[in-house]
């Protein structure tokens, strides 16, 4: 499976999904074992330590500190590790509203962090981004009539 390219087929077809549990980044030292009961979404190991993104009450739970309190948004549709434009078209969308986003990307789709206290306006706002594509099914397949 090698998940789309075409970058208007994906800004029409994204459906955003907004999860409900708060988010938080957090680093261990180098080296360092992730405490037991920890299940992060996500880490990244640099030289300066290993990042986690945890929710907040799993951070709260180990006593890591943590920051930009946040809520994960996947864009459910499947796309390329290749595509190119995706997420600029789309961070550059939540930029001109003066928020910040920490996109990551994943085999199969593309998921955002964003604010918690503005979740719902990132939601908001990507629903109409995909709205202003054409529906990738409009022309194509079943004639009127079919079916």
């Amino acid at each position: 499976m090698t998940g789309e390219t075409d970058l208007q087929k994906l800004l029409a077809s994204m459906e955003p999904q907004l999860l409900p549990d708060v988010h938080v980044f957090a680093t261990l030292a180098p080296g360092a074992a992730v405490p037991d009961g920890l299940d992060p979404v996500m880490s990244f190991r640099e030289r300066e330590g290993l990042t986690l993104i945890v929710t907040e009450d799993e951070a709260k739970a180990a006593e890591l500190v943590g920051t930009f309190r946040c809520r994960m948004i996947t864009l459910d549709v499947h796309s390329s590790l290749e595509a190119v434009g995706f997420l600029a078209a789309i961070t550059a969308r939540l930029a001109a509203a003066g928020m910040g986003v920490n996109p990551v990307s994943a085999f199969y789709h593309d998921h955002l962090f964003v604010p918690a206290e503005r979740a719902e306006e990132a939601m908001k706002l990507l629903q109409k981004l995909a709205q202003a594509f054409p529906s990738p099914l409009v022309g194509e397949g079943v004639a009127e009539g079919d079916g």
